[in-house]
């Protein structure tokens, strides 16, 4: 099963534009959508914001936000998507967004390969939608990134087929 050309299928058929808003996968989401001929077709942006000052300067997850949950939490990926949406210059219907971590984490943060989703999807009437899971991912570093990108797209239907309005 080919994740990356299926979402890509998805997406143009339905016209419609991808964001991706990163941290524990670096890019990989939006990497392995660019990888797929015609992904111009859906590929509007990507943030890659690995630190809690880049979560908060460039997709407005509140610094509460971070605190109260962690960095580590659907909390904080469900600001992301939602701020990767919010962009001026965003012109995507659909967000997708990461956070996590791949190996050791710092003393007390969750199990190693835990990794927070959200998927946001504009509707008809300017609200959002938003979607979110925790899952965790075993294997080196690389491994439960990539785990994570290709399972951060492989839901995108799904939740699309969720929305009650559409």
């Amino acid at each position: 099963m080919d994740i990356p050309r299926q979402a890509v299928s998805f997406l143009s058929s339905r016209g419609l534009m991808l964001a991706t808003a990163e941290s524990c996968t670096a890019g990989y989401i939006a990497s392995l959508i660019s990888s797929v001929p015609g992904s111009g077709n859906c590929l509007d942006v990507g943030f890659v914001t690995y630190s809690p000052t880049g979560k908060a300067g460039f997709l407005g997850v509140r610094e509460e936000t971070m605190k109260q949950h962690g960095l580590t939490s659907e909390a904080v990926a469900r600001e992301m998507s939602e701020g990767a949406l919010a962009q001026e210059a965003c012109c995507a219907d659909v967000a997708v967004s990461n956070t996590g971590v791949a190996d050791s984490p710092p003393a007390g943060g969750p199990p190693p390969g835990t990794q927070c989703f959200a998927w946001s999807f504009k509707l008809r009437d300017g609200g959002i939608k938003t979607f979110s899971e925790t899952k965790r991912f075993e294997g080196e570093r690389n491994d439960v990134r990539r785990a994570a990108a290709l399972y951060a797209l492989s839901r995108i239907e799904h939740y699309f087929n969720g929305l009650s309005e559409r």
